[in-house]
């Protein structure tokens, strides 16, 4: 880890802390989230399985053909929404949230709201 810098090493200790805590099954799968400088990722995933059942970003074509959203947490909701309808969709209403050593605050706590609205349980 040597190369890698502060911040990054704090994010990963405390994603280890979190994720000794959190396991996503099949009936409650965990909702991962990353958030680069631009972009927010969101996953629902099944650790039993190693799968990953749904997926939304910022990166993807149709938010990127939408018109620009006035700031990034606007564009995190949006992403939180589009997993929670993808997520119940496929079945699934109860979610673990994962927030991958990111403190629950902005982006994050924007797309967590988002999910929720969409009708995620968690």
């Amino acid at each position: 880890m040597g190369s890698m810098n502060i911040r990054k090493q704090a994010r990963l200790k405390r994603k280890k802390r979190i994720r000794k805590k959190i396991l996503g099954t099949p009936q409650r799968p965990r909702l991962s989230v990353f958030r680069s400088a631009k972009h927010m990722y969101a996953q629902v995933i099944d650790d039993t399985a190693g799968r990953t059942l749904a997926t939304a970003s910022t990166t993807e074509k149709q938010l990127i053909d939408m018109p620009r959203f006035e700031n990034k947490v606007a564009a995190a909701n949006h992403v939180g929404k589009l997993i929670g309808e993808r997520a119940i969709d496929k079945g699934i209403h109860q979610i673990v949230f994962d927030r991958n050593g990111f403190l629950y605050h902005g982006r994050v706590k924007s797309l967590s709201e988002g999910a929720r609205k969409a009708g995620l349980i968690f």
